[in-house]
């Protein structure tokens, strides 16, 4: 191996070092640089070198300097100049071939990463998740082991940039892939005007042919009833055949109903010409069975009887309940506070569509007692729940004198503590001022409202009767039963009911309204259980 040296001359040395705090000697062995001096490391790579050495010129002797990364630069002073020189070229040559070297070994994945990344300013597919995946992998993991190592000025200009765009995307791939995405997408949209406006008796709409050439590994498409999900699921997969993305053997389509998998299997063929056939989730379901099994069995009664599947699924639900505390839990939570249709006194303009309303729901409590607001059911269900015994509508103890009314009947009285509990139908507005302002539902009269809340504090105190308020806004603000716990905890130990005695309680409600109409909230319908199931035992898939 041959040596190539360079030193300080012995008198500049003296005075230029005199500490030895910079390098004395410097030599070159291969790929490397042997420093010798008090305070400088042993040894520096030239894959550490940061740029090829620079030299200076002065009175006592030449300066060689070279940027080091990670560690000092290299810098030796009081040399030769003509040495300095032939040992600076030395250095520049070996340095350029290390990092031409490192670059030539990986040349061909290289060449392979830069021509899918500079593909990406013109892509001929969409550029999928799934695609780019293995391609920033590949390239982040040469970047860590060369790319982030390469010099420009070694390795030359045109290397140097194309170098420069696969750190680019490695840097920021979402940014790139967004940026092909929507090149391609622009392009795409015009090159298949024509089908777009043909596949369909109308053309498609910007939205529907957007959801045709995004081909991401998993796209979600929300439609409402009528918007033409159809008519996209028959032109994606049209698309796909005639774009040469998918043959017809690798699209599977799906639907629940025979005759929509029947109807989707004839646009298609009509519409495109593409023979694809639609299957059921149900049909393609027995066909794995009977592929994996070597028979189909005989389908279960529930598969096709309503009465039985109901039944079905009404014991899987008690057969939960009794094995998982949690599955119990959610059915109380759902039947008490969740299945109720979600309409308060704001929603209407006048008090007789509120009260008709009301009529229809017929509001029924754990406890059995029909109440006239969905905030009083909530409140009376958490009454029961945590065995906080109550009555409803309770006529006031205490006899108030001959002013007109009828008589004074609170929302709720707690047997045990004697607590009342009136539940105010107001809402709060916040003002330019800081203030508060409360308002009453668009049929209620704001004044008589308030001054009613107003005359109930004043009996409260008049008779020392513990009075706990409860608002409307509360349960806007989603604090209804939280501020409840907190303003009876002072005056009431909640002993809460056990979830298979309160489970229970609501089977025996459910069976004493079997004759009540499917609109009330107990009605014994499958797709209720089916909700509840669903909720209390979600998919593993998500």
């Amino acid at each position: 191996m041959l040596l190539i040296r360079l030193q300080q001359r012995p008198l500049f040395g003296i005075l230029v070092n005199p500490f030895g705090t910079t390098a004395r000697a410097i030599e070159l062995q291969g790929d490397h640089l042997l420093v010798t001096g008090r305070s400088m490391p042993a040894s520096v790579s030239l894959a550490d070198i940061g740029e090829a050495p620079t030299l200076r010129k002065g009175a006592l002797g030449t300066t060689l300097s070279m940027q080091s990364s990670g560690q000092s630069n290299v810098l030796l002073r009081g040399a030769g100049h003509a040495d300095a020189r032939s040992f600076a070229d030395s250095v520049k040559a070996a340095w350029v071939k290390f990092n031409t070297d490192a670059f030539n070994r990986e040349a061909q994945r290289f060449d392979r990463l830069h021509a899918a990344v500079s593909g990406l300013s013109r892509p001929g597919r969409y550029p999928a998740a799934c695609s780019l995946a293995p391609i920033l992998q590949d390239a982040r993991s040469l970047d860590t082991t060369l790319l982030s190592k390469l010099r420009s000025e070694a390795i030359g200009t045109d290397r140097a940039e194309r170098v420069a765009l696969v750190r680019k995307f490695v840097a920021d791939p979402r940014a790139a892939r967004a940026t092909a995405i929507s090149v391609f997408v622009t392009a795409e949209l015009d090159r298949w005007k024509q089908f777009f406006d043909t596949i369909e008796s109308k053309p498609l709409t910007a939205e529907q042919r957007l959801s045709v050439v995004v081909d991401e590994d998993a796209t979600l498409v929300l439609a409402g009833a009528g918007s033409g999900k159809t008519s996209v699921i028959t032109a994606k997969a049209a698309y796909l055949v005639k774009a040469g993305i998918r043959k017809p053997k690798e699209i599977l389509l799906l639907a629940f109903a025979k005759n929509a998998a029947a109807e989707m299997s004839e646009r298609v063929e009509a519409r495109s010409g593409v023979p694809i056939v639609a299957r059921t989730f149900h049909a393609m379901a027995y066909d794995i069975i009977g592929i994996v099994e070597g028979s189909k069995p005989a389908l279960a009664d529930h598969a096709t009887d309503d009465l039985a599947f109901t039944n079905l699924i009404k014991q899987i639900l008690k057969d939960l309940v009794h094995s998982l505390s949690e599955v119990s839990k959610a059915i109380i939570q759902f039947f008490a506070h969740f299945l109720v249709e979600p309409k308060t006194e704001w929603d209407f303009k006048t008090k007789h569509e509120f009260y008709t309303h009301m009529e229809q729901q017929d509001l029924r409590t754990l406890q059995g007692e029909k109440v006239k607001s969905y905030e009083e059911l909530q409140i009376a269900n958490w009454l029961y729940e945590n065995g906080v015994e109550y009555e409803y509508e309770p006529v006031y103890e205490h006899k108030i004198p001959e002013t007109g009314r009828r008589d004074y009947q609170p929302d709720f009285r707690l047997t045990e503590s004697g607590i009342y509990i009136e539940h105010f139908g107001v809402r709060r507005q916040k003002m330019a001022d800081g203030s508060e302002k409360l308002f009453t539902a668009p049929f209620v009269d704001r004044n008589e409202y308030l001054a009613s809340m107003e005359w109930k504090r004043q009996v409260h105190a008049e008779h020392e009767t513990t009075l706990i308020e409860t608002f409307s806004y509360e349960r806007q603000e989603g604090r209804l039963l939280i501020g409840l716990a907190e303003k009876l905890a002072p005056h009431v130990t909640l002993k809460p009911r056990p979830a298979d005695t309160i489970y229970d309680r609501i089977v025996d409600l459910k069976r004493s309204m079997t004759s009540r109409s499917c609109s009330g909230r107990f009605c014994a319908s499958s797709r209720a259980a089916a909700i509840v199931l669903r909720i209390v035992r979600p998919s593993p898939i998500g």
